[in-house]
């Protein structure tokens, strides 16, 4: 089953790529888990205010 958690944002630069706030992925803890194909990274904001992607 697969849960869509995020939300694009409305505005879109002009690249038209997708834009998603990360405080959103994360649901404000800090910590989503991203999987692509067969493999999961975790994404983290750091207290810095920086974003983290680990396999």
């Amino acid at each position: 089953m697969t849960i869509n958690i995020a939300k694009t944002v409305t505005e879109r630069p002009t690249s038209q790529l997708p834009l998603y706030d990360a405080e959103d992925l994360t649901h404000g803890n800090g910590l989503a888990q991203i999987r692509l194909a067969d493999q999961l990274y975790t994404l983290r904001i750091t207290r810095a205010g920086k974003l983290i992607l680990t396999k």
